[in-house]
């Protein structure tokens, strides 16, 4: 099947010319702004589909200390942040990456697909302060 790769940013849209892997032009026209997720599918007109994958990014992978605790100042900065266990992982920044490690967090720059936990309600990113 043919893709796209986005970032966590472009993975955000509405209406966008996107490119495929294998070259196509793709117009995404979806009725509301919607987030994709790494897996999601795009049908296009003659039925076929283009898989949404998610692109390398520039990210903070971070460890140790209490994980618990560093969660709660990426949640309480609204900075979207991905679980994997033993390690948290967040999109770079120089801000974010200082205070981590006045926090005690062990910060490492990597390069990986970005794919973080969903906004509240079950409505993908959260958006706002309505709630």
């Amino acid at each position: 099947m043919d893709h796209v790769a986005l970032s966590y940013d472009e993975r955000f849209l509405r209406r966008k010319v996107l490119t495929t892997a294998e070259g196509r032009a793709v117009l995404v026209d979806l009725s509301k702004t919607t987030s994709l997720d790494h897996g999601d599918a795009l049908e296009m007109e003659d039925g076929s589909f283009v898989e949404v994958r998610a692109a390398q990014e520039e990210l903070l992978e971070i460890r140790g200390g209490d994980l618990t605790r560093l969660a709660w100042h990426i949640g309480n900065r609204h900075t979207p942040c991905q679980f994997e266990g033993s390690k948290l992982v967040i999109q770079r920044n120089h801000v974010m990456q200082d205070m981590l490690h006045k926090l005690g967090a062990s910060v490492t720059e990597i390069s990986a697909p970005f794919t973080p936990e969903g906004g509240a309600y079950g409505n993908g990113r959260t958006l706002g302060h309505s709630h």
